[in-house]
């Protein structure tokens, strides 16, 4: 029998660390090859790691909650064989790259690769890998460099400010003092923050704090969207087509004729370079709600789908994220995003936008309520779209606008067919 030392695999996409969401396996466990060992979750997505080879789990490194760094052991495995071995990731969900190069040490390294005089590790400072490419390409020391992000993590814009000899460039302040932990009595219960909903907390917490929300609020008159939503589902089922179309996809469609006429709001805002990037793709972003938290899941290409496209993508799209099986192209690149709470949206919300984005729209829930139509008192059905931009980059009259041509389109659902590719 043989140890057999493996180490987190290559993430995909520049990611350089995971958090351990969930043990598959403990020690002692007789393991199968491609056995899922553990759930590793990124910024990006949730991962399963399996087993490159057969044998008997000996240890495991870390425990739930804990941050896991790409090539540092994961898993100690007793093996066949009479050599002992150590190896990174196969490929499998974890390993996009099946590339297998010894891991460098970085603990104790600087921004410029150099041992890190300063007594702060820069693999300590929290930081994306891009940030800390920046930084590596221009000479930059990250630990010289304090963070304004989230927990004090150094961002693109601190690099950008660093190298235009910004004062936020000066030597790293002194972390403040932890905040006092919570009194809590003999009946409560602690619930750590974990997986997507730290996630989540990291993302809003960034979004709301760099970006000033602002929000616009109008109802729409979805009588003749029912009517029409209704002979559609009636026709595609005497075709034999079982198809459901609910609301989303005509609101899909009525956003991005919206997006082609006000384009600025089809765009991410580059922190790092100040510089709006208009996006030539549609890739619009779908909200789910699953037992971990609010996934956003991206239907990429949404100009293209028809209808039915689009309510069998945006159903495949939600069962995956329940079944935390999406993959990470399903869920970057979004360009714009709608969340909907469907019959339990309530009145009107003012959603948080999801970074780096610059417009999100909320939609409410559908109903009958009276409404004066040519001076006469009427019920319609009626719901509330809410929109939330980042003032920075939208004005509000933009907004509005924006908003009423997504209200045209739903009011008038047939022009939606005028405007399809």
């Amino acid at each position: 029998m043989a140890l057999f030392e493996f180490k987190l695999p290559d993430l995909g996409e520049g990611v350089m660390e995971g958090e351990l969401v969930k043990w598959h396996v403990k020690e002692g466990d007789p393991v199968k090859e491609d056995q899922v060992l553990a759930e590793v979750m990124t910024d990006k997505a949730t991962v399963t790691v399996p087993s490159p080879k057969a044998g008997r789990v000996l240890k495991t490194h870390g425990k739930e909650g804990d941050m896991a760094k790409v090539h540092q052991i994961l898993v100690s495995l007793e093996v066949d064989g009479a050599v002992a071995a150590q190896a990174e990731g196969h490929g499998g969900h974890a390993a996009p790259s099946s590339q297998a190069a010894q891991a460098e040490p970085v603990a104790a390294k600087n921004g410029n690769g150099a041992v890190d005089t300063h007594g702060v590790p820069a693999a300590k400072v929290l930081a994306t890998p891009l940030t800390r490419r920046m930084a590596r390409e221009h000479g930059l020391n990250l630990a010289d460099i304090a963070g304004s992000g989230p927990q004090g993590r150094v961002t693109k814009v601190d690099v950008v400010a660093a190298l235009e000899g910004n004062t936020r460039a000066q030597a790293r302040p002194s972390a403040p003092p932890p905040a006092p932990p919570v009194a809590a009595g003999r009946a409560d219960e602690r619930v750590p923050l974990r997986g997507l909903r730290k996630k989540i907390a990291e993302k809003m917490v960034r979004s709301k704090f760099t970006m000033p929300h602002f929000a616009f609020v109008e109802e729409v008159d979805g009588t003749d969207l029912v009517s029409l939503r209704k002979r559609l589902n009636s026709q595609l089922k005497a075709l034999g087509d079982d198809t459901k179309l609910t609301f989303l996809p005509f609101i899909v469609k009525a956003v991005i004729a919206a997006l082609k006429k006000y384009p600025h709001l089809n765009s991410n805002f580059d922190e790092a370079t100040q510089e709006l990037v208009v996006r030539g793709e549609y890739n619009i972003g779908i909200a789910a709600q699953t037992p971990d938290g609010l996934t956003v899941a991206v239907v990429r290409n949404a100009d293209r789908l028809t209808l039915r496209d689009l309510a069998h993508e945006i159903a495949r799209l939600g069962a995956a994220a329940r079944e935390r099986k999406l993959k990470i192209e399903e869920l970057t690149g979004g360009t714009f995003t709608i969340t909907s709470l469907g019959q339990s949206g309530g009145l009107f919300a003012t959603p948080i936008i999801n970074h780096p984005e610059v417009g999100i729209l909320g939609v409410h829930r559908l109903r009958k309520r009276p409404v004066v139509k040519d001076d006469q008192i009427v019920v319609r059905e009626m719901m509330n779209l809410s929109l939330s931009c980042d003032h920075r980059v939208i004005d509000g009259s933009v907004a509005a606008e924006f908003v009423y041509e997504v209200i045209t389109y739903l009011e008038q659902p047939e022009m939606l067919f005028l405007t399809m590719a």
